[in-house]
């Protein structure tokens, strides 16, 4: 029973080390230890760079302030996320059916990236004022190209056996487009997703930075002015968990609504 017993052990050890929660945690402990042991090597001043419990200290003197100016930063980022995500596959769908609009639907694919973000934020607070308009706006803009690009691919490289089996079977357009070609790009979607999900707070973020009165971007912001840097680091430490936490969540919605995508 016990020559048994140890294999089963080791395969629940080994399982509980390889859990995704399990290397999150060592990573954190890594990280923080690190930063302690920067902290106290190099006598690091607090204006400089806070200890992590200074840091873990402001989050819960002033966590109903974090919290609040968090959600209004993950408003904007989920809202730019549904909006990007819609104009990408939009335009991704109208290049792929309508092949003369991709020679005048591109150019604008490209300039989107090719203006930098902090010149395009001015003109969007100019147009859509300091709510959450412009920062939807934002994160919207900085992730369209990823997915608009990965949609595309995917939908264009569909293999041709399976178009060629459809058409022999009488398929329309509107068949093919549907039972084939979107089945077939969902994975590289999926990619051009997670990519959008890690870069979207950079839009909201950088909105808020240019001008809001909410928002972990305009906290950051207020609490540099005022040389508060532990509360600094704070809501800097909430946006990373905040876009790791929705990172692994669209992940893990991605694997279950895409079961063939690692096949």
């Amino acid at each position: 029973m016990s020559q048994l017993r140890a294999p089963t052990e080791q395969v629940a050890t080994k399982e509980t080390v390889n859990h995704p929660a399990a290397r999150v945690a060592v990573t954190v402990v890594i990280i923080f230890s690190a930063w302690q042991l920067i902290v106290v090597l190099f006598d690091m001043p607090s204006f400089i760079l806070p200890a992590p419990m200074d840091v873990l200290n402001k989050l819960v003197d002033r966590h109903e302030v974090l919290l609040r100016h968090t959600w209004v930063t993950a408003q904007e980022i989920v809202l730019g996320l549904l909006l990007g995500l819609s104009m990408g596959l939009i335009f991704a769908l109208q290049m792929l059916l309508f092949e003369p609009l991709k020679r005048w639907l591109l150019p604008i694919l490209i300039a989107s990236q090719a203006v930098p973000v902090f010149a395009i934020a001015p003109v969007l607070m100019l147009w859509l004022g300091y709510g959450m308009a412009s920062k939807v706006v934002m994160a919207a803009i900085i992730i369209f190209f990823p997915v608009t690009t990965c949609c595309y691919d995917g939908l264009r490289n569909t293999p041709s056996g399976y178009l060629d089996l459809a058409k022999t079977m009488n398929a329309n357009r509107w068949q093919l487009l549907r039972y084939i070609q979107l089945p077939a790009a969902l994975p590289t979607l999926a990619s051009g997703i997670r990519v959008a999900v890690v870069i979207a707070p950079i839009g909201a973020v950088v909105g808020e930075w240019v001008g809001s009165s909410a928002g972990l971007g305009y906290l950051m912001l207020q609490a540099n002015a005022r040389m508060i840097i532990d509360e600094m680091f704070a809501a800097l430490l909430i946006l990373a968990l905040l876009s790791i936490s929705l990172y692994f969540g669209t992940d893990k919605i991605l694997k279950k609504a895409i079961p063939w995508e690692n096949r």
